[in-house]
């Protein structure tokens, strides 16, 4: 992905040679870019894992697949009646 940023923001910069609005866009992509975290190496934490991400211990994991079995269980309920 970083490559794409780079090349476009290249073509970009090569365009505005001819109109300026280029490079305000080559520096609009770049800025965009870095500022969604891929573009440097963060020293903050990233978000914590959705649901369907991969557990970091036996006890989260068991507790997010008792918490789908009620909801299960409680959908079934309400879908049988």
């Amino acid at each position: 992905m970083g490559i794409i940023v780079i090349t476009g923001t290249l073509v970009l910069v090569v365009l505005g040679f001819g109109n300026h609005l280029y490079w305000l866009a080559a520096i609009i992509a770049l800025y965009l870019y870095v500022r969604s975290g891929r573009g440097s190496a963060s020293s903050t934490p990233g978000p914590t894992p959705g649901p369907g991400a991969a557990p970091t211990s036996y006890k989260a994991y068991r507790a997010r697949r008792d918490l789908q079995a009620k909801w299960e269980r409680r959908y079934e309920r309400e879908r049988g009646r």
